[in-house]
């Protein structure tokens, strides 16, 4: 099976040593996004929202660089290092997904990278 790795300059580069995505065998794996400015590199500013935003608008970009979208993914990870955002981050994911709703997760960490209050990964279907 082939496998096919992910990467676009619209999205912020790793933090570490993996992928942005890898595409195999029909499916794309996207590895968990924080608000990270792709530009700076630096954290955005602002609340849960305008980080939920980053982090959504970094997984659009992925998703169209593999040829897909948000109607094509199939499930979603959140993490929040606070549930009291959970609302918050629902209203700003539901304007992305839209009817599109995938199955999802959302959980509770003592911590993300950098000092993020939240990191989003997903699984979506694309062209092999």
């Amino acid at each position: 099976m082939e496998r096919r790795i992910i990467g676009t300059a619209a999205a912020p580069g790793a933090v570490g040593p993996y992928s942005q995505a890898v595409a195999c065998g029909g499916w794309l794996y996207v590895s968990g996004q924080i608000p990270l400015d792709p530009e700076t590199g630096e954290m955005v500013e602002g609340d849960i929202a305008a980080q939920a935003d980053r982090v959504l608008t970094s997984l659009e970009a992925i998703l169209e660089e593999a040829g897909a979208g948000f109607a094509d993914v199939v499930k979603a990870q959140v993490y929040l290092t606070d549930m009291n955002d959970f609302q918050q981050v629902n209203e700003v994911y539901a304007r992305f997904f839209g009817e599109n709703r995938p199955a999802r997760a959302c959980v509770a960490v003592a911590g993300l990278p950098r000092g993020a209050q939240v990191e989003i990964d997903l699984v979506a279907r694309v062209a092999s």
